[in-house]
């Protein structure tokens, strides 16, 4: 297993979209460097907020994802409705996980804000092996994605 160096990607997330403010090149470039920082992601990317309650799937990394996600349902949505980071350890125990792949085992989905503090979508991140994520994973992507795209 890799370990992520969570400065080295902040620093080179930060000088490869410095100058940017396109949304979707912003949301590949992160999808993009997240997804070679660590052995245990095996899917990366962006669910965008398109309609009040509905995400679409945007910029990613890996398989194939769900088009969309209500906000009612799955990992993804409960980040969204809720506001908070959803660190889950085995998705078959989140009543309502949406299983886009079957080799998911666990996941970790932060809330994506602009400036303003609007929520624009969510980075969802999956991995094959259970219980993949810490806590310090998700401060450390959260830090990344709030330089990038605005306020938390």
């Amino acid at each position: 297993m890799t370990a992520v160096d969570w400065p080295a990607l902040r620093a080179r997330v930060a000088a490869l979209t410095a100058g940017e403010d396109d949304i979707v090149a912003l949301m590949a470039t992160v999808a993009c460097e997240v997804y070679h920082a660590d052995d245990r992601f095996d899917w990366v990317g962006f669910y965008r907020v398109v309609a009040p309650g509905l995400l679409k799937i945007g910029p990613y990394q890996g398989g194939h994802g769900c088009l969309t996600i209500p906000f009612s349902r799955g990992v993804c949505g409960a980040a969204a409705r809720t506001g908070q980071v959803q660190r889950v350890d085995d998705v078959a125990a989140f009543p309502g996980h949406i299983a886009c792949a079957a080799s998911t085992r666990s996941e970790l989905v932060l809330p994506v804000r602009d400036g303003a503090g609007g929520l624009i979508g969510v980075f969802d991140i999956d991995s094959d092996q259970p219980a993949a994520f810490t806590p310090q994973d998700a401060e450390a992507l959260d830090a990344i994605l709030v330089q990038v795209f605005g306020t938390p």
